[in-house]
């Protein structure tokens, strides 16, 4: 496992949320990204990883697939949980 060398950004506020229960449920960014192609949600590896260090901007419809795929809420995933 990598270890981030930069700080996380102020793009969005969810990217650390999702590493953490990516992490959490034992899933690896390709499994990640596998389970977001299938619901419709097209993201390179360089476009999650930039999501997770909050460096990239996150859509609405983004957000509603992460956290189904990562089986939280939205809420949880905006730091409202």
């Amino acid at each position: 496992m990598r270890i981030r060398k930069k700080p996380l950004g102020d793009r969005n506020i969810c990217g650390e949320r999702v590493e953490f229960r990516r992490k959490e449920i034992g899933m690896k960014q390709k499994d990640l990204l596998t389970q977001l192609q299938i619901k419709g949600v097209e993201l390179t590896a360089s476009g999650l990883s930039k999501l997770e260090g909050q460096t990239r901007n996150v859509l609405d419809k983004e957000l509603i697939v992460l956290a189904e795929v990562l089986e939280v809420t939205v809420l949880w995933l905006l730091g409202f949980e």
